[in-house]
């Protein structure tokens, strides 16, 4: 709705949002203007807030809010959990918020559809958008895609917002929504012909009365016409959005009628709109609510988490020794995690061997259980497994930040699937952790003992494989004996507690020795380094100059513990804060990392930004950035209310710092990065800021898990986002690049393996780009509400580079058409013609 994310005074939301009980719900903004961040994250909490207070009223419980504070993500949190201090679920409240909120954005990116705003009067595709996207949130629901649900909400949440600020329903006197949006078989009544004059141009710049007098009276249903076109005709008498990049404004009528900010051309009932646009996206929650129940409701909100623990195990013969540790290990954690915060709402077990790979999704533990007890190691034979078939099955099937843990004794048959498991580990940011019930002898023999007498061969380079994807999703790669192994998974437990955060991380090759430094701070709790390689040594110092070596498995400083090629220092509670050094000298390739638990962490995406006529607004990007070039991070500082971030930088996984970013709050705990270009090679990103109290401020550091990567392939994919099953869609992508030209090769998958075709390969000259049209079928058995995740891949001639692309769909009975201009390509086309009539 409004071009920055500022923020809005509104001193009567106790009493206009909510029933009288209620009242003391406030949401107070510092700015004149609210943005669609701030609409769809003040009706959030207010609904959840509205939610969890129905639902302790009728178990006979307290339910309390600060009454002269703002709400905020931590306060509805607290008020709604059992235990205050449940990190977890305030981290996954604030991810929630910042999903929705992400996908909302992303809607300015289709400034060239009538139907996504509201514009050119286009209510009845407008108002079917929503209807079908609400369908979509519900059935997602029932079929427990949460992740998909959140997609289709922060999306139609937008849409339904526009139609306050882009038609004249304000104007005509109306305080309340508009139902009948949400309604797909109310009729829309009195809205303008198609003739019907409905505006006067605007005199002297004075836009407050251009709306014709008998349009008011006789409330007639407008909305403003829009175009980027300057070769576009509105219809005669119709009113134009309005704005400088609005081509319509400058034709007889003159002006514009939006409300997107207060110094829009209708900007003076701009709070009004924005209101009205809060009590509409409660609404709209309300609907879902009633139809979801409150559980699927609150699981939606991200307060009733959706935890999911996945295994992924070999069941080649070769895993014959190894098969019943492995049963035991896994039924373990499950039970270690059973009456905690971390108990997870599903399991998923995926089971493969030579020939394929096979899949099971179950909620009760008991029977997930059962499951695995059953499990023998009889398929296939001793070859390579599909390995990397099943994690990426696992990746695509499971929510974003999952525990996958990856059990086998063999080397991956399916290798060609790599940059695609990687690109999904980047998009999901889930965690894998690999752990191999193998002995590797330096040159790659597996060594026989009487444990393990498999003759199945692993070189070094097999297990790379497996060491660089895990690497990249910030997880361990554990190479142990099967006697070793429930010893292993015991050591990484710290990885997935409540409220884990990545404090620093690094990766060194062989002979690499290193010294480290990072700043633990006073939010911080049960703070654990790994060390992961053969033949490591280190030593580790306090901030108080304090010393203590690998030999000391005791020491003033921590407790170190060894399982295979794992070190784990648990450090002392009662250490002081502030920086800490570590020296790693090892033979081999090594990993450091530094965990522990707070409520202060960090959410972050890339983002595209958009400048157009609905605003400046931005949208995660599913793709790899662009190396070389500049890009924008969008940061949220989750429970970092008393938290303000100082700097951004990315650092490769070496730690050297790559590039420093400049940071821009825009609004409570969200800012924005601009970064002058991406690096060459891996990268994480690496925050640091204060932490502020009554006191004092002290320093504080949180670095990203997931390492990420930029390409010189420009990949671009265009496709509807919802799918109707039995019936194949097209859906076009563009390949670019300013380097190496040549055959670039194709590739597309679904994480359901449905049928997708696209052509091997695209000829792209240097400077060049290129289309290209794929075609998806979804089985006509496909459930109404399956989530479909495609995947298209891009790569450059000799490997040397690779670019991938992903969209979620959703299946769906029925599909919705909209009207407007939609291609990428047509964009770039206006601008280059926008840029021709300026010079």
């Amino acid at each position: 709705m409004v071009s920055l994310v500022v923020v809005a005074v509104f001193l009567l939301w106790g009493t206009v949002f909510l029933p009288p009980q209620a009242g003391g719900f406030k949401i107070t903004y510092p700015d004149a203007s609210l943005s669609h961040q701030e609409i769809t994250e003040a009706a959030i909490l207010l609904k959840t807030a509205e939610v969890c207070r129905d639902i302790a009223k009728a178990q006979g419980k307290d339910f309390t809010l600060p009454m002269n504070n703002k709400l905020t993500a931590d306060t509805v949190q607290k008020a709604c959990s059992i235990s205050n201090s449940d990190l977890s679920t305030l981290v996954n409240f604030r991810l929630t918020i910042f999903l929705i909120c992400s996908y909302n954005r992303a809607v300015d990116r289709k400034q060239f559809s009538d139907a996504h705003h509201f514009d050119n009067e286009a209510f009845s595709s407008g108002r079917d958008l929503i209807t079908q996207g609400i369908t979509n949130v519900k059935v997602s629901l029932k079929e427990g895609n949460y992740i998909s649900a959140q997609k289709s909400l922060g999306t139609v949440t937008h849409t339904l917002q526009d139609f306050y600020s882009h038609s004249n329903w304000i104007e005509l006197g109306y305080t309340d929504p508009y139902s009948t949006l949400i309604k797909a078989n109310e009729p829309l009544s009195n809205i303008a012909g198609s003739k019907t004059v409905t505006c006067k141009s605007c005199v002297n710049d004075n836009c407050t009365d251009n709306i014709l007098s008998e349009v008011l009276q006789q409330k007639t249903l407008t909305s403003g016409y829009f175009s980027l076109d300057p070769r576009y005709n509105k219809p005669a008498g119709k009113c134009s959005h309005g704005g400088t990049l609005d081509f319509t404004s400058y034709k007889d009528p003159t002006g514009g009628i939006n409300k997107d900010d207060v110094k829009s051309e209708h900007g003076f009932l701009h709070l009004k709109a924005a209101n009205v646009a809060i009590n509409a996206t409660m609404e709209l929650l309300e609907d879902i609510r009633k139809a979801a129940g409150e559980t699927a409701f609150l699981r939606l909100m991200g307060l009733s988490r959706t935890i999911m623990l996945v295994f992924v195990i070999d069941i080649t013969g070769s895993m014959s020794n190894d098969i019943a540790e492995i049963k035991k290990v896994s039924i373990s954690m499950i039970d270690n995690r059973k009456g905690t915060s971390e108990e997870p709402t599903d399991y998923m077990l995926i089971t493969f061997d030579d020939t394929g790979v096979q899949q099971t999704r179950i909620s009760d533990i008991d029977k997930f259980k059962e499951k695995i007890n059953s499990l023998s190691a009889s398929g296939g034979g001793d070859l390579p497994g599909m390995c990397l078939s099943g994690l990426l099955m696992a990746l695509t099937r499971a929510p974003p930040s999952s525990d996958i843990f990856v059990f086998t004794d063999g080397s991956a048959k399916d290798t060609e699937l790599k940059s695609t498991v990687g690109a999904m580990i980047e998009s999901t940011e889930s965690i894998v952790t690999f752990l191999l019930p193998t002995s590797i002898s330096s040159r790659g023999e597996r060594v026989s003992d009487s444990q393990n007498s498999s003759s199945s061969l692993m070189t070094q380079s097999e297990l790379q494989l497996y060491r660089d994807l895990a690497h990249v999703s910030g997880g361990q790669t554990l190479e142990v004996t099967n006697t070793t192994l429930s010893e292993a998974s015991t050591a990484i437990t710290d990885t997935f507690t409540s409220g884990q955060v990545t404090v620093f991380q690094v990766s060194r090759s062989a002979g690499n020795a290193g010294n480290f430094s990072f700043l633990l701070d006073s939010s911080l709790s049960n703070v654990t380094v790994y060390i992961t390689g053969d033949s490591t040594v280190f030593t580790i110092y306090s901030p108080t100059g304090v010393s203590q070596s690998y030999s000391m498995i005791d020491g003033s400083l921590g407790s170190i513990q060894t399982v295979g090629n794992l070190k784990k220092i648990k450090l002392k509670s009662d250490n002081t804060t502030g920086e800490w050094g570590i020296s790693v000298n090892s033979t081999s390739s090594y990993t450091m990392k530094v965990i522990g638990q707070s409520s202060v962490d960090i959410l972050f995406n890339f983002v595209e930004m958009s400048l157009g006529g609905h605003g400046d607004s931005w949208g995660q990007i599913f793709t790899r950035p662009s190396i070389g070039q500049n890009a924008t991070l969008s940061l949220s500082l989750s429970g970092g209310e008393l938290a303000t971030v100082t700097d951004v930088l990315l650092v490769d996984a070496s730690g050297s710092s790559v590039v420093n970013g400049t940071v821009t709050l825009v609004g409570g705990t969200d800012y924005l990065v601009s970064l002058n270009r991406i690096p060459e090679g891996e990268f994480g990103l690496l925050l640091k800021g204060l932490l502020n109290s009554s006191l004092s401020s002290s320093r504080f550091q949180r670095q990203s898990s997931i390492y990420h990567k930029g390409s010189r392939i420009a990949l671009t994919v265009d496709t509807q986002t919802t799918t109707i099953p039995g019936v194949s869609f097209s859906f076009n992508f563009t390949v670019a690049t300013n380097t190496t030209a040549g055959n670039y090769t194709i590739r597309a998958r679904t994480s359901n393996g449905f049928t997708v075709t696209v052509p091997s390969s695209l000829n792209v000259a240097t400077g060049g780009s290129v289309q290209g049209t794929g075609t998806l079928t979804v089985p006509s058995n496909t459930e109404s509400g399956t989530d479909v995740t495609l995947i298209v891949e891009a790569e450059a001639p000799g490997s040397t580079d690779l670019n991938y692309a992903t969209v979620r769909l959703t299946a769906s009975a029925t599909s919705i058409k909209f009207s407007g201009l939609q291609s990428f390509s047509m964009f770039l086309s206006l601008i280059g013609l926008f840029v021709s009539l300026l010079l």
